[in-house]
Formats: C-alpha cells, sequence, structure tokens
C-alpha cells in the first residue's frame, strides 16, 4: 500500500499548490512550527508535520519547496548548513551542507580571469542541498525522499517556467529511483544519491557543463560527501549557543557572546545606545578573526579552540571602548594568545552583491528542533535535468597564503549560519537568517533580544536592527566600511545622535535588515512559539 501511494506522488497534477494552512508571520503550538521564507514552504513543513512526520522530514520538506518558492535565493543545486537537535540522541549535529571546489577550479585558472566570477557557469560548487537532505533524513527523519518532495512536486507542477518541468522530472525519477531498491529505508535513501550524484543526473550534469564551458564533471559529483560534524558552542547567560564550524561564519557569533559575557546588555536595555554599541564592537572583533582565519578545516590549520576560549575572551574584551568606534580590523593572535596580531594588514578584493539566501526553523511535538540556512544564487539552469546551479565560489579568494585561498576539493567559507539554543541539555531557541555577511549580525542581536531582554520571537525578530560594513565582505572580498553604522529608521533620534557622537559613521536606512526567522520552545509547557519578520517576508505556521 505505501509504495502505491509514493507510485501516486510520481505522476504529474494539477491540484493547487497554494491551500492556505493558516499560515502568517507568526504562530503558537504543541504539535509542531515551522518558519520560513515562501508561504508555500511553510504550509510544506507543516503538512508534513500534521502527517505523522518528525522535523527532520517537516525540516528536508521545507527546503525542498523553498528551492521552488525562494528559488531565486536558494536553488536545489545549491548549499545548506543543517543544525539538528535530536531528541533520542539527546544532543545537535551539524550536517555540513556545502559543497567543494571542482577539481578544475585551480586557483591558476581563475588568476588568468583576474578573478573567481559572481554568477554563471564557473561559479558553481558541487551541489550540496540535496545530499545534506538526504543525510538529515537518514539519521534523523522517518519518511521516505518521495514523502517529502511531494509539496515541492506540487509547486512544480503548478509552475509556468521551463525548469520547473525540467526539475520535476528530476525528482520524479529520483523518488523511482528509491522505489527501486529492495531493502530498508537507508538503502533506499542511498539509492537516490546515488542516482544524482553518481548515475543519471551527475552524467547529465557532467555532459551540459562540458558542452558549456562550466567546472562541473561527474567526478566531482562522485566524490561529494556530507560529513557530519559536532556543533561549535560557546557558553551564553547559562545557554549553549551551537553554530556550525569554522567552514562557515558561525563561530564568529560565538566570539562575539564570549565578549558580550562581559557587559551587562539587560541594564542597558534594548534599543540603548549602549547596548548597540558594544554589541557592535563585540561583532567587529568577531568578524576581524573571521576574515583572518575561518576556512575549511581540512585544508587549513584554524586555531578553532582557541578563538573560542575564554581566556581569548577575556585578553580581547578590553579592545572595546565603551565611549569610542573602533575605525581598525583588529584580528587578535588565538594562538599566542595575545589580544591583537601584529601587523595583521588588510587585503581586499573587487566586490560583490550577494542575491541573498532563505531560511528553516522547524521543531515537532517529540522534542527535535532543526535550524537551516539554504542558499545559492546567480547560477545557470543545468540543462534538461532542471537543477539550478549556485555561485559559492564566490566566496574564496585568490590569495596564495591565506586560509580561505580556492583550491580543488575544497569548501569555501561561507556566511550561512543557523543557530539552536539550549538550556540545561533542551532547545529554547531556533534561528535562521538570510543575508550574508549580515546573517551573523542578526542572528547575534535576535540571540541577545530573546535571552537578554526576555523577547518572544515575534518581537526577537521585529525589533529595530543596526548592521555595520566593518569587514571584509565574503562576495568577491568586498573592501570594509570601517567604522560605518548603519541603523533602521524606527531607533530613537536621541540613540542615533549618541551613536554619532562615539564616532560611529551613521547612516539609516528603511529597508528591514536581512530576514530573520526563530522558534522558541517551552520545555515546561511544551509551547512552541514561531515567527519570521513580516518585512522581510518571513512566514510561520504552528498547530
Amino acid at each position: 500500500m505505501r509504495s502505491l501511494l509514493l507510485l501516486l506522488l510520481l505522476l504529474p497534477t494539477q491540484e493547487d499548490a497554494s491551500t492556505p494552512l493558516g499560515t502568517s508571520w507568526k504562530a503558537t503550538g504543541t504539535q509542531g512550527a515551522v518558519a520560513a521564507g515562501g508561504k508555500a514552504s511553510v504550509d510544506a513543513g507543516i503538512e508534513i508535520l500534521k502527517a505523522g512526520g518528525n522535523a527532520a522530514d517537516a525540516a528536508v520538506a521545507t527546503i525542498l519547496a523553498l528551492s521552488v518558492t525562494d528559488s531565486t535565493q536558494f536553488c536545489f543545486g545549491g548549499e545548506v548548513p543543517i543544525l539538528v537537535f535530536d531528541a533520542k540522541m539527546g544532543k545537535v549535529e551539524v550536517v555540513a551542507g556545502m559543497g567543494a571546489a571542482p577539481k578544475l577550479a585551480t586557483r591558476e585558472h581563475f588568476e588568468k580571469q583576474g578573478e573567481i566570477p559572481r554568477r554563471g557557469i564557473e561559479a558553481a560548487a558541487v551541489p550540496a542541498a540535496l545530499d545534506a537532505c538526504l543525510v538529515t533524513l537518514a539519521r534523523h527523519g522517518t519518511m521516505s525522499f518521495g514523502e517529502v518532495a511531494s509539496p515541492a512536486l506540487r509547486l512544480l507542477d503548478a509552475g509556468t517556467a521551463e525548469w520547473h518541468l525540467h526539475l520535476a522530472t528530476t525528482i520524479r525519477r529520483l523518488a523511482a529511483a528509491e522505489l527501486g531498491v529492495e531493502g530498508g529505508r537507508d538503502l533506499r535513501l542511498r539509492a537516490v544519491a546515488d542516482f544524482f550524484y553518481r548515475g543519471p543526473v551527475a552524467k547529465e550534469i557532467d555532459a551540459w557543463s562540458r558542452e558549456n564551458g562550466g567546472l562541473l564533471r561527474a567526478e566531482d559529483l562522485a566524490a561529494h560527501v556530507t560529513r557530519v560534524e559536532e556543533p561549535a558552542t560557546a557558553e551564553y547567560r547559562g545557554h549553549a549557543v551551537c553554530k556550525c564550524g569554522v567552514w562557515t561564519q558561525g563561530p564568529a557569533l560565538l566570539e562575539a557572546l564570549r565578549l558580550l559575557e562581559g557587559f551587562e546588555l539587560k541594564k542597558m536595555g534594548p534599543g540603548s545606545a549602549d547596548a548597540i554599541h558594544v554589541t557592535l564592537e563585540a561583532l567587529k572583533l568577531g568578524l576581524a578573526d573571521r576574515d583572518f582565519y575561518y576556512a575549511d578545516p581540512l585544508f587549513a590549520d584554524v586555531p578553532a579552540k582557541q578563538l573560542l576560549s575564554k581566556e581569548y575572551a577575556d585578553l580581547r574584551r578590553p579592545l572595546i571602548d565603551p565611549a569610542r568606534a573602533s575605525l581598525d580590523l583588529r584580528p587578535g593572535d588565538p594562538r599566542r594568545m595575545k589580544p591583537l596580531l601584529d601587523a595583521a594588514g588588510v587585503r581586499k578584493g573587487l566586490g560583490g552583491t550577494p542575491h541573498d539566501t532563505t531560511t528553516c526553523v522547524v521543531a515537532d511535538r517529540w522534542g527535535n528542533v532543526v535550524a537551516a540556512t539554504p542558499s545559492g544564487w546567480s547560477g545557470v539552469v543545468a540543462g534538461k535535468t532542471g537543477v539550478w546551479l549556485g555561485s559559492r565560489l564566490q566566496s574564496f579568494n585568490l590569495w596564495k597564503d591565506h586560509p580561505n585561498c580556492i583550491a580543488p576539493g575544497k569548501r569555501p567559507r561561507i556566511t550561512l549560519t543557523p543557530t539552536l539554543v539550549l538550556k540545561d541539555g533542551k532547545p529554547v531557541l531556533a534561528v535562521s537568517v538570510a543575508g550574508g555577511d549580515g546573517q551573523d549580525q542578526v542572528t547575534l542581536q535576535v540571540v541577545v533580544n530573546s535571552l537578554d531582554f526576555g523577547f518572544a520571537p515575534d518581537r526577537a525578530v521585529t525589533e529595530p536592527r543596526f548592521l555595520t560594513g566593518h569587514y571584509v565582505g565574503s562576495f568577491g572580498q568586498s573592501p570594509p566600511k570601517l567604522g560605518s553604522l548603519t541603523l533602521q529608521k524606527e531607533i530613537a533620534p536621541d540613540v542615533v545622535e549618541e551613536l554619532r557622537r562615539r564616532g560611529h559613521l551613521v547612516s539609516s536606512a528603511s529597508a528591514p535588515f536581512w530576514h530573520p526567522v526563530a522558534l522558541s520552545l517551552d520545555p515546561k509547557t511544551g509551547e512552541l512559539r514561531a515567527a519570521g519578520d513580516p518585512k522581510a517576508k518571513r512566514h510561520a505556521a504552528a498547530y
């Protein structure tokens, strides 16, 4: 009977893909909750939860649907770091959904062009999102690929672009490969991965890439592995904050939290000049270390343990002047435990603008929680596979002695950075933010709003925000905007003037600063609260 139902899912359908499920920008429930980007993607996650799936099943369904609803921000051939709290295991795991540079993507190749392109066929890393989803299903889920892909298929069937038809066909082929294997669920999920990475789809992407001057080859896809890792963590106000490792920018947030532990933000008050100032200055120090040290740890010797140590934070904290803004990039020296690195210097590139990312947080009634940050944009469609490829190689640089210099088989240091927060070993907060280099800046504000100021998710994601460009950009290594501080216009005029007096180069903007979603969990009552900033077109639902 189950096989028959799955076969029916493979058939094209004309069913309306926008069936309302009560999705809004905030929601409260006890059985399950989802906050993400496009409304229909949130509906997909809730649909799977109501069908008996757990948070991992629902998160994968949401992610696959996001590749349709948010297709200019996340593509099926893109990437998705995933944090999973598994209630049975009682711990957080990182599913490292980032692909490597193809073998042909050498430093020498791009030096001849003068840069790594920021869009188009040559900027694609190995597609990682699908395998990350399959690993998440295999380790933490209960459903089949065909089941969790069914909402995305309905969205694709309702689409009008040619790639919608082609990607729907590819997904149905993957689901058919799953059904065609005898054995348990793990073997069936492996068959899906093999069909894409080592089978017909890989060969089709290879042929298309060769024909169109791309760098991806079947051997690059065949070599792809999704690593499962322990999270990077830091204690903050009695909570354990979990991030992905130094192949992302996530630990920079942990460095900033370590620094902020020494300041009484609650007494300063939300939206005050004091709170904004010290939070911003802590971010500047964390981002400076990010730019100097972070990279794929399989290729670079990153002093991650020292960077996140209390000793290092204690050394760096006095660099924050409560009365004056820093106008310099100031990486530290964690290897020698010195607050500043001698003669660090600043290198920069030509710069580039990201086309953003999307968001996903999910919780179920069994205590499982997932936070993910799917991304991929500015690439090209790999022929009749319908698979959009991303352009993540632009997050590398061409500086020969830099840890994040491009190399075949290496993952770029990315900005994607989901967050899980635990209290007494139980998840209490999940956050995901879209917005390039601003992701952890906004995430830090959401975490502080939640843990220091006690805000529920709906207020934590809508409180007026601030951003700085005081870093080397992650897309084409944009030059730093030293001392810059952009404030949302809702911030009080007297606060703006005080921050200007302290030396911040202040500007204002009316648009929302990036796109946060958050989900809180009350371990005592089981209440789930989910929210996404409505001005940033985020959505949430719960039941």
